[in-house]
């Protein structure tokens, strides 16, 4: 985590404060979020009295409802389950805090690292890459802990894109959803769903209805001037599957699987369903 002394550190899941100690002789504050009462009782007897109490703030309560406070780094061994949305949480907060160390279990680290074409490839990979840089650091063998858990861990980093990229991310998370929730389809069948082109149907109406496009055109007849407002209207025999194979078939993706796709390449799939009206959410 390279700490240092004018740090404040989040912590959350500390547990009886073996790691939260370690932190406290070398940066500034620690903040410490736990859920479980009797744990928070435990870990300020251990610094009561100390040097270390007045650098010591535990958050008690849900961390996942809480709203983060400032800080600079988040080092943590988390609580497993919460894995997944505290990531992004992390990723979305603000002001932008400079990494995050954290362990997790082995095969969901793994899913974060991992590259286009590769088997652990999903929505994970690709959502937590286009916001963070992310490295996998150290295995941790599950005999390192008492009593021993029944899965293997890993320490990941996660430094945060600063700035991030001009992109909306909920609209960014609809897209690649769909086309995750069976990736080793081809776009043209993912997007084949009913649902999802109900959905999409929706959004397209509500995006016409909110910004009517409005052309304006010269008539120019004995020298006046006159300016007429179009309103596209949508077609009464209008189909957004039609509209959205369209779409796959001019961006080339018709044929492509989320599992190969990289991030640039949804970028500019998201583009292409933008620029034709059609949005996510």
């Amino acid at each position: 985590a390279a700490l240092r002394r004018t740090d404040v550190i989040l912590e959350v899941g500390p547990g009886t404060g073996n790691l939260t100690v370690k932190m406290l002789e070398k940066v500034k504050k620690v903040i410490a979020c736990e859920i479980d009462p009797r744990l928070v009782g435990e870990l300020q007897k251990r610094v009561q009295g100390t040097c270390l109490a007045n650098k010591l703030e535990i958050k008690v309560g849900d961390v996942l409802k809480t709203e983060l406070p400032f800080f600079d780094a988040c080092v943590a061994n988390l609580p497993y389950q919460i894995s997944s949305p505290f990531v992004f949480k992390l990723l979305l907060h603000r002001p932008f805090f400079r990494c995050a160390i954290l362990m997790f279990q082995r095969e969901f680290a793994l899913r974060l690292v991992a590259k286009p074409g590769t088997k652990l490839y999903c929505r994970l990979s690709i959502n937590t890459q286009l916001l963070a840089r992310v490295d996998h650091l150290m295995k941790v063998g599950k005999n390192n802990f008492r009593p021993p858990p029944k899965v293997e861990s890993s320490v990941v980093r996660i430094e945060p894109k600063n700035p991030p990229p001009p992109i909306n991310f909920q609209e960014w998370d609809g897209l690649v959803r769909i086309a995750f929730v069976r990736k080793n389809k081809t776009l043209s069948a993912a997007f084949k769903s009913s649902a999802v082109e109900q959905l999409l149907d929706h959004n397209y109406r509500i995006h016409c209805s909110l910004h009517n496009t409005v052309s304006t055109f010269f008539n120019i007849f004995n020298s006046v001037c006159v300016y007429c407002d179009l309103h596209t209207e949508i077609p009464e025999n209008f189909k957004i599957a039609e509209k959205i194979q369209t779409v796959l078939k001019n961006t080339g993706y018709s044929d492509k699987r989320a599992r190969s796709m990289d991030i640039d390449d949804f970028i500019r799939l998201l583009h292409g369903f933008n620029s034709e009206g059609i949005h996510f959410s």
